[in-house]
């Protein structure tokens, strides 16, 4: 007996330092749905269902996705904020770290998850997360003692944009040499919780608790501005870093971006209360029904309870969300910079018509080998930036190093810009020097000193640069794109492949990840064409 105690006790103990093995089994396929009560359409979604049910593990556990592939295309899945760190061949960006899971296959995602806060999953494969694939992913801290700001239950609100057709026939539209460009605006619905944004079911409140509110924007294309009159929001979470609190009106959030607000109850339920979320996209035209789009949810503190009415403040009378107001947490001042890499965004017409977007030097487009398999594959020859192929934008950095990327957007646009396998610091920002702005308003260039933030999708306003900067300490293949789906589609990303040399002495792909390639007709090594050395035939002709 006393053996079978010590037993009992070490797997407890065990268990509480490497966590629980969750596992979810994902069938992704299609289904018919009408998600915004208008338009019947084919999504992509997952056991049958749309929206997919959220995730919720525990730091420290072991999430296992088994993935069977139902569709009739290749899928991969991305845990957007997840660092991946010695895992790089996990992070599901098809055709950079591994390849597509084919039709009528199957596959394992393992994720060892050492970060607390507010993440998402999504596809990664021909931008399926615009059609449906896509759900958030919430990792609950052990010890809430440690957090800035203590809080009595945790409410998810994530939010989507949803089109009343499918991905690719947007795609289509925008890039036939025939039409007109830019085509007539599209405006998509905005969805709460999965529905209906005017649709969702209540939030209740108990008066006197705190509750943390983890707001997750899901979209593709869009924004989201969220409020909640007569309630203070008090910041200390975005994507997934700790922040110290900030109090304010509300939060205006980028595609991909999260945040999680501590809101204090009022201590009677005499009233209930209504939220505010605005669905809204600066690029297109401003139609009133169509773009903003309003939407209002109940903040229940007691069923039946009449709605206190609260003046709405204007927008400029609010206070927002911005990345120059908050500060991290753990207080890790400025990196200093070893290498800036220069990065500008823009459109440009190509040969035939074709309209592409560039962030470096061409638009970006997929290799014919994944370019982490390139990385590890080609030896010492992965030091190199060309055989990776001239259109995968290819930045090697060395291991350790602190990097900055200096990164304009001098059109008229904004960029919503994700970071794979890294944070960031946030160290500047201002009016891009190759706009009319700057020469106009030269003054509001912002300095971060103290702590500054710490997140992994930053908004590159119009007109404007932003410099951000972290350390090369996670060896392996990351993608720098806009999460805005069509400009990702049209070019607009980088690659940024990190200590090639320590990733082949400490990674290597699973055979099954090799396989899964092969079945394709995929070479699983090679340069970016799957050929030896520096022959690139095969890829496909740089635009021009």
């Amino acid at each position: 007996m006393r053996y079978l105690f010590i037993f009992i006790l070490l797997a407890l103990l065990l268990s509480w330092c490497h966590g629980a093995r969750v596992v979810h089994n994902w069938d992704i396929g299609y289904v018919m749905v009408n998600r915004d009560g208008y338009n019947l359409r084919r999504a992509i979604g997952v056991n049958g269902k749309l929206p997919v049910p959220p995730v919720y593990i525990t730091v420290g556990d072991t999430l296992v996705i088994n993935v069977v592939n139902s569709l009739d295309a290749p899928t991969t899945i991305h845990a957007h904020g997840l660092l991946q760190n010695g895992t790089s061949y996990m992070d599901g960006a098809g055709m950079v770290t591994q390849c597509g899971i084919p039709p009528g296959t199957n596959f394992t995602y393992e994720h060892y998850v050492h970060q607390a806060g507010t993440f998402w999953l999504h596809g990664h494969f021909n931008h399926q997360n615009v059609d449906g694939l896509r759900t958030p992913l919430i990792v609950y801290d052990k010890d809430l003692s440690a957090l800035p700001m203590q809080y009595d239950e945790d409410v998810l609100m994530f939010m989507e944009e949803w089109y009343p057709v499918e991905f690719h026939t947007r795609m289509d539209e925008l890039l036939n040499p025939t039409t007109t460009f830019p085509p007539p605006a599209s405006f998509p619905f905005g969805l709460i919780n999965g529905f209906n944004g005017n649709e969702t079911k209540p939030i209740c409140f108990t008066p006197r608790k705190k509750y943390r509110l983890r707001v997750v924007n899901m979209a593709s294309t869009e924004w989201f501005k969220f409020s909640l009159p007569g309630h203070i929001l008090n910041i200390i979470e975005a994507d997934g870093i700790i922040l110290q609190p900030l109090a304010v009106d509300g939060l205006d959030i980028g595609p991909g971006q999260r945040y999680s607000v501590v809101v204090q109850a009022h201590n009677s339920d005499e009233f209930n209360y209504i939220y505010n979320a605005t669905l809204y996209a600066n690029f297109v035209p401003l139609l009133p029904g169509l773009n903003p789009r309003y939407y209002q949810g109940l903040i229940e503190y007691k069923r039946g309870a009449p709605v206190k009415t609260i003046a709405a403040d204007s927008d400029k009378k609010m206070v927002w969300a911005e990345d120059t107001s908050l500060r991290a947490f753990d207080m890790q001042p400025a990196l200093k910079v070893d290498r800036t890499i220069r990065l500008v965004a823009g459109s440009r017409r190509y040969k035939g018509n074709m309209p592409l977007a560039v962030l470096d030097k061409v638009p970006y487009r997929p290799p014919l080998t994944p370019t982490l398999f390139t990385a590890l594959s080609m030896g010492h020859l992965a030091l190199d930036e060309a055989i990776y192929g001239p259109q995968t934008e290819a930045h090697v950095i060395r291991h350790g190093q602190v990097i900055e990327i200096d990164m304009h957007n001098p059109t008229a646009i904004d960029h919503a810009m994700h970071l794979h396998g890294h944070t960031f610091q946030i160290t500047e920002l201002g009016p891009s020097g190759n706009s009319s702005i700057a020469r106009l308003d030269p003054a509001p260039v912002k300095h971060f000193s103290g702590w500054p933030i710490k997140r992994d999708t930053v908004v590159v306003a119009a007109f404007h640069y932003v410099k951000l900067r972290f350390v090369a300490d996670n060896p392996g293949v990351w993608l720098f794109h806009c999460h805005m789906d069509v400009h990702f589609a049209l070019g607009l990303a980088v690659t940024f492949v990190e200590a090639p040399d320590v990733l082949q002495r400490t990674q290597s792909v699973p055979k099954d990840m090799i396989q899964m390639c092969l079945r394709q007709g995929i070479k699983a090594s090679g340069n970016g064409a799957g050929n030896k050395g520096f022959d690139l035939s095969g890829l496909p002709p740089v635009p021009s």
